[in-house]
C-alpha cells in the first residue's frame, strides 16, 4: 500500500521522540501489504477501528493513534492526523459531535 505521505509520520516523531520506532515499524508493515477491505486491516491490526470515513490505527499499545482515508482500489492510505492518546481523545469528541 502506498501511505501518503510518511512527513506526517516524521513530523509527529519529532514532537514525541519516543514515536518514532513504533511509527516507523507501523509505516514498513502498512507499505508492504495489501488490503482490499476494512476486515484484512483488521488481520494485521486488531485494534483498528472504522470511523466513516476513516480507518484508526493504535500503534504503540494505543499510544499513538495514526488517523488514515484508505482508497483500497487504488492502494493509498492518505495519513490525515497523527495524534497521541490524549489528543485523538480531543479529536474524536469534536469529530462526533460535527457529525451529529
Amino acid at each position: 500500500m502506498h501511505v501518503i505521505s510518511k512527513h506526517a509520520l516524521a513530523a509527529f516523531w519529532l514532537k514525541h521522540p519516543g514515536a518514532r520506532i513504533p511509527l516507523e515499524a507501523w509505516y514498513r508493515l502498512v507499505k508492504v501489504s495489501s488490503y482490499s477491505s476494512f476486515q484484512e486491516i483488521k488481520r494485521t491490526f486488531s485494534s483498528a477501528d472504522y470511523v466513516p470515513p476513516f480507518v484508526v490505527f493504535d500503534v504503540a499499545g494505543n499510544n499513538f493513534r495514526v488517523i488514515g482515508a484508505i482508497h483500497y482500489d487504488r492502494q493509498k492510505l492518505y495519513i490525515r492526523e497523527v495524534f497521541t492518546h490524549v489528543e485523538y481523545d480531543r479529536w474524536s469528541k469534536a469529530y462526533r459531535s460535527k457529525k451529529s
